[in-house]
């Protein structure tokens, strides 16, 4: 028996709370409200790109809880042994208060440390797109859970996704991780993704969903994106911004438990023309009572404080707020409804604003029993701890592998394929064909064809590429033109004046495919594929199963004429919504 009834599990969880609430200092309450990266692997080393110290020194001295895991240990064992280190360094704190473990995406192909990592340890899966691409909500379901089993297994108990954000604009970077360009079907899928992690019944074997990026990134002006100072605006010229809100009504009413507000400021609306995480007309007109959302809302990363080593990063994305100072960012995201600051870990700033009244303690007891009966309803006080070797066995299982594997194939999709008829068709390819090939594992095509050095003496040429972007301005973040470059063109050109050609183009940006498809005997698209399973589909062991879920422009003209905010409204497409052949 204890004197602490917090920490009775047959207790009622708001009573539980509530004590444990009584105990707890400013400093402990101002804790909660902060979620920030986190070093996988490491107790002691900080992440320098954000000026974010170690996980040892933001437990011990500012008493935070919610990390987001950055980067991935090796295998399930290993990630599950930190996660144990991390909560009994916790368990050690005063109040004992466990730690929530989040991360962003790292079931897909796609890395970028703002946005995504790729965990090898993980059963692999195709981008969101192509998920969308499939556009079952069984499969959806399916990954979910798996994911979740993956999660649960290491200590992650909550996540930084989905994305159901709207893709109606064909430049925009984050378009590969989002469902496409339907609000519907982001609504059906977004919804299934919810059920798949959250389970049935929330609680000790669920994963805490953070839907972002709410009220919709994706009609973004220009295509730039709000992460950099140049794509800080959000605009809606054909009038759509309730289109954007559909797949987070679908999300809330599946019972997601957080959402996450987007950097963008919308520019030309009758809401306030500043950040949505500063936003009071969107967090608390639209989202909290419009929307009825009575769960956590977290900010997208780094809104108050400068990131120096981050490069482009750098600067705070207080977006329409540049000029008020650290203390006035943090009253206006409190007042815009929010409760926890993402990417923050200025602890000590919160509470000289609580101790000096600016705050009243009332609004941080708000948040903060939100974020408790989080943890208590997952169950991390009662059993913070994981089984390291069950986790050796359930992250990546064989099964899970070949569940992402089929997945993988199933989303990629055909769109042109030289003929009708199943004599004169390109594809599937005929086993031990003479085969050139460029962008390609040969060691992995020599188990199907014979590869040859010279493209005159094949009978196909495979070329695989990826949609264009430009990285020399933002990394990772693929933005830019959606046309290839003429260089690479030409050389498709030069190819197919020598042999039938066989095109697959990695798709996270609604490439412009116009000169491509006019040269090639077979065009496919995939959303992160491993080479292998590739092959198998290009080589009629198994066949492709999806459907573009966004319109392919014609061309960059069409792209610049559309409504940002306006699902197909690029002319004439060269593919629309929908498209995808079979053998």
């Amino acid at each position: 028996m204890t004197d602490r009834a917090f920490e009775d599990r047959s207790l009622p969880i708001d009573v539980r709370v509530e004590d444990l609430l009584a105990r707890m200092s400013v400093e402990d309450k101002v804790g909660l409200l902060f979620h920030t990266f986190a070093r996988s692997g490491t107790l002691d080393e900080g992440v320098p790109p954000f000026g974010i110290p170690s996980i040892r020194s933001m437990i011990v001295e500012r008493g935070m809880t919610h990390f987001a895991v950055i980067g991935a240990p090796s295998d399930g064992r290993a990630y599950a042994e930190w996660h144990n280190a991390v909560q009994r360094l916790a368990a050690d704190q005063p109040l004992g208060i466990p730690v929530t473990l989040s991360c962003d995406p790292v079931h897909h192909f796609n890395e970028n440390p703002a946005t995504s990592w790729r965990a090898p340890a993980f059963s692999q899966w195709p981008e969101p797109l192509g998920l969308g691409a499939i556009g079952s909500e069984e499969v959806v379901s399916t990954f979910a859970d798996i994911a979740r089993q993956e999660y649960v297994a290491v200590g992650l108990r909550a996540a930084l996704h989905p994305q159901i954000d709207v893709a109606t604009e064909p430049r925009w970077t984050r378009v590969g991780g989002t469902f496409g360009e339907d609000a519907a079907l982001a609504s059906r899928l977004g919804a299934a993704y919810v059920r798949g992690f959250q389970g049935e019944h929330f609680g000790p074997g669920s994963v805490s969903m953070m839907a972002k990026h709410f009220p919709g990134g994706g009609p973004q002006k220009g295509g730039d994106d709000p992460h950099f100072a140049w794509g800080r605006e959000q605009v809606y010229p054909g009038g759509r911004f309730d289109y954007h809100l559909e797949p987070f009504q679908a999300a809330i009413e599946a019972g997601v438990r957080q959402i996450m507000p987007y950097y963008g400021m919308p520019s030309g609306t009758v809401y306030e023309e500043v950040g949505f995480g500063f936003n009071r007309s969107i967090i608390t007109g639209i989202l909290r009572d419009k929307l009825g959302f009575g769960g956590i809302v977290c900010t997208d990363w780094g809104l108050v404080t400068d990131w120096p080593g981050a490069g482009p990063l750098n600067p705070a994305r207080a977006w329409g707020v540049e000029h008020l100072s650290r203390e006035e960012r943090i009253l206006k995201i409190l007042g815009a409804g929010v409760d926890q600051l993402g990417g923050e870990h200025c602890t000590e700033i919160l509470v000289a604003l609580v101790e000096r009244s600016d705050v009243p303690q009332a609004r941080i007891d708000d948040s903060a029993r939100r974020l408790l009966r989080e943890k208590f309803a997952l169950g991390l006080f009662d059993d913070r701890y994981v089984d390291a070797e069950a986790a050796a066995r359930v992250v990546g299982s064989p099964e899970f592998r070949a569940a992402g594997l089929r997945s993988q194939q199933a989303a990629l999709t055909l769109l042109t394929n030289a003929a009708t008829t199943p004599v004169t068709r390109r594809l599937p390819l005929r086993r031990g064909i003479r085969v050139y090939a460029e962008g390609a594992n040969e060691v992995l095509l020599a188990e199907y064809a014979t590869v040859v050095s010279d493209p005159t003496d094949a009978e196909v040429a495979i070329v695989r590429l990826e949609a264009p972007h430009d990285d020399e301005r933002v990394g990772r973040f693929h933005a830019g033109s959606l046309e290839f470059p003429a260089g690479v063109i030409e050389r498709v050109r030069s190819l197919s004046a020598a042999v039938p050609l066989v095109i697959d183009v990695y798709l996270d940006r609604p490439a412009i495919l116009t000169p491509l498809v006019e040269l090639a005997s077979a065009a496919v698209v995939n959303f992160g594929i491993a080479e292998a399973a590739l092959y198998e589909v290009l080589f009629g062991v198994e066949e492709p199963q999806g459907h573009l879920p966004i319109d392919l422009p014609r061309s960059a003209g069409a792209v610049a004429a559309s409504r940002t905010d306006v699902p197909f409204d690029t002319e004439n497409p060269l593919f629309c919504f929908g498209h995808g052949l079979r053998y």
